[in-house]
């Protein structure tokens, strides 16, 4: 017997599958899907079985298989499957494809050493009468109130065994027990209150439902507050009432924690997280859970649409518009692609859902390849927030530099009133640039084309593109005069100037203060517990959450996502406002949002001011039409990557000289020109990029040009297929 093997080293001219005999002691054992020991060179590796068979091709000596790692396989006949699609459509390794879909524990890795958690219990092993008897005779105190203690709880779980246990153990009066623990725990402190649909809920809910057993892609276009989460609840606990599973994504890990306190209050232990703020350990063990059937439901982040399901009932995305669902590595998937092709394989109906759904989501609903559902108000008794947009170039005449006056104002009324605020800052760090006055110079990272973040609470200077750090400079390094100063304005600025300007209590919520684990879930617990008047934060405070007292939002720069150069700027910068003045407002309490901008007039920020999603989404389609961009064309961005200035010149011209040449009329081929950040981390990048509608010798010329360039030891060349940026 012999199998198709696919070993664990993940670079591309290694990517093919390799055979194997199969030695007569394994054979009743191996599995197609399991992972084995196999001979590679002068090393062992780890590699996936793909295939099984009983006759070989192969002229040259075939190596026998070492060990078996599994006796049930890791990769079931659904995740081969994917990983072919992925591996195809993304131009990535086949064992990349594998390999992104399991823990760290079950990776085919020689290295990896995770094992199952084990917690002790010690219970009684004699009948309760004769534990009665011997503690009235007993004279140790601790002994007695142990076994006391065991008489009504049955059973205890410890850390350690004492003198105390040992004694007991011996004289087999009780015993230890292990049974396999988990290392992620959470509570809910979320109260279930059973919320009854309104009309709008309860359509949709029925509509998707008729599909419980066929495969449809739903878009739920919903604005804000207009309770998608208890939509969603409700599909969910009829679909597991019928004996079938559900994955639900959200965007981020700051949403997790409030997602997950909200489906644990409902669903109780029925619950899986998947989300890469787990260690690995609780992560194996969430995932075991879901392999071997223990929970119904997986909440999390990107990585838990591969959750192991063998009979997937439902499949939601929240905030399906997030850039944050196509993975910008090695293997560039999107999970919306990968939740269309499991709804197919377990003919179960795709929810995606959002206040601001991507063009691409919305053009395919009005071409009828998604059906559009749709609830157009808020639930309960909250509405829509007023929406106030300030033009800071007035403001800046009278010296108002970072709140303008109006949002000073509504920040004091509502602190008078003893309700919450959050404003919104797109930039971390304390100041964007420090440059020198008396020569001009701005200091600029060594390694990237960019320029360094102050940080001010490490009094650190940081690159947030390659991670250079470097204590602030006290005089300046080209013309050694002490006149340097920092400009621009970050989380840590704002955070400190509402604390000289208000008698608040203020938290910030950005990428620095939430790196230590279960940060995330701290703040926005103490905040929705009323400990801080005003939450600051990055993009990660926009999207989902939901604290009633929050009445007042405020935008400080909401030019800074508008000035990117990338077609899709005014995109998300509509979808960015659209959704975090959705967090004002959403109880009894009115809700008013203050916009703070240069640009008061541009499109993107005049219909998020009216809600108005249907009018900006005519208006940008308009001018992706008239600019051949998605979603009128598909798009395919070629980066070129070298540590030679030079040669990344040349082999940019010889790419896009053989794209013009090979590839159709009809289809376009832009550049090659240098990427918007020249240089990150010492690696000079240039890119082409092509847009087309139907091009039949498109693949063919991507996977030469990938195949010409992974033996390449100088230039590596990345295929980004529907790119997030340009």
């Amino acid at each position: 017997m012999y199998a198709s093997v696919v070993v664990e080293i993940g670079v591309k001219n290694v990517d093919k599958i390799f055979i194997y005999l199969v030695p007569e002691r394994f054979q009743d054992d191996i599995q197609v899907g399991a992972r084995v020991k196999v001979p590679f060179g002068h090393q062992v590796l780890e590699g996936f079985v793909l295939e099984l068979k009983h006759d070989c091709e192969e002229q040259c000596e075939i190596k026998e298989i070492i060990d078996l790692v599994d006796v049930i396989p890791i990769l079931n006949s659904e995740m081969i499957e994917l990983g072919n699609v992925i591996s195809s459509t993304t131009l990535c390794s086949k064992i990349s494809a594998y390999q992104v879909m399991l823990p760290k524990a079950l990776k085919a890795s020689y290295k990896t050493n995770i094992k199952i958690k084990m917690d002790k219990y010690i219970c009684l092993n004699m009948l309760e009468e004769d534990v009665i008897c011997f503690i009235e005779q007993c004279r140790y105190e601790k002994q007695k109130e142990l076994l006391k203690r065991l008489l009504q709880e049955k059973e205890i779980k410890i850390s350690k065994v004492d003198s105390s246990i040992r004694s007991l153990i011996k004289k087999e009066i009780i015993r230890i027990e292990e049974r396999e623990g988990y290392r992620y725990s959470y509570g809910s402190v979320y109260q279930d209150k059973r919320i009854v649909l309104n009309l709008e809920q309860q359509r949709v809910v029925d509509r998707v439902l008729e599909f419980q057993n066929s495969y449809r892609t739903f878009l739920l276009y919903g604005v804000t507050g207009s309770g998608k989460t208890e939509v969603y609840m409700n599909m969910i606990e009829r679909v597991i009432q019928n004996g079938k599973t559900a994955i639900m994504l959200v965007p981020e890990i700051s949403l997790t924690p409030q997602i997950v306190d909200r489906f644990v209050s409902r669903f109780g232990d029925d619950v899986a997280i998947l989300h890469s703020g787990l260690s690995d350990g609780e992560r194996y063990d969430e995932y075991r859970k879901i392999q071997e059937r223990r929970v119904h439901i997986v909440v999390g982040a990107r990585s838990a649409i591969f959750a192991p399901f063998d009979n997937l009932g439902i499949i939601i995305i929240d905030e399906e518009h997030s850039s944050t669902y196509k993975q910008d590595n090695h293997p560039r998937y999107h999970a919306r692609d990968v939740a269309i092709f499991r709804g197919k394989y377990h003919q179960c109906p795709v929810i995606l859902g959002s206040a601001t759904p991507s063009l691409e989501s919305m053009a395919r609903a009005g071409n009828k390849v998604y059906e559009l559902l749709m609830l157009t108000k808020r639930a309960g008794k909250g509405m829509l927030p007023v929406v106030h947009v300030v033009d800071m170039k007035e403001e800046i005449k009278g010296g108002h530099f970072i709140f303008s006056r109006l949002l000073d104002q509504k920040i004091k009324e509502k602190l008078e009133k003893n309700e919450q605020i959050i404003l919104l800052l797109n930039r971390r760090g304390y100041s964007s640039i420090c440059t020198c006055n008396a020569c001009g110079e701005v200091i600029k990272c060594p390694n990237c084309d960019i320029s360094l973040t102050y940080h001010k609470t490490s009094n650190m200077l940081r690159c947030h593109y390659c991670g250079y750090a470097v204590r602030k400079f006290e005089v300046c390094p080209k013309c050694h005069g002490h006149d340097l100063k920092d400009y621009g304005l970050g989380t840590q600025k704002l955070e400190e100037e509402l604390l000289k300007r208000y008698s608040a209590r203020v938290v910030r919520m950005d990428m620095d203060t939430t790196s230590r684990k279960g940060a995330h879930k701290k703040i926005l617990l103490d905040f929705g517990e009323h400990k801080y008047d005003i939450l600051v934060g990055t993009q990660m405070i926009a999207k989902g959450l939901d604290f009633p007292l929050v009445t007042l939002v405020g935008v400080i720069n909401a030019d800074a996502s508008l000035n990117v150069p990338d077609f899709r700027s005014s995109e998300r910068t509509f979808q960015l406002l659209c959704q975090v003045s959705g967090r004002a407002g959403r109880s009894e309490y009115p809700g008013e949002v203050v916009i703070q901008t240069y640009n008061n007039c541009h499109y993107s920020i005049q219909y998020a001011q009216n809600h108005d999603y249907f009018s900006f989404y005519r208006e940008e389609m308009k001018i992706r039409k008239q600019l051949n961009y998605s979603p009128y064309y598909h798009i395919i961005l070629i980066r070129i990557l070298t540590h030679d200035y030079e040669i990344s010149f040349q082999e940019a011209s010889k790419i896009g000289d053989y794209l013009r040449a090979n590839l159709s009329s009809t289809t376009f081929v832009l550049g090659p020109a240098m990427a918007s950040v020249f240089r990150v981390d010492n690696v000079y990048r240039q890119q082409c990029i092509i847009k087309y509608k139907k091009d039949d010798q498109l693949k063919k010329v991507l996977l030469d040009i990938d195949n010409h360039y992974k033996n390449n030891g100088k230039v590596r060349v990345e295929i980004d297929i529907e790119p997030n940026h340009l």
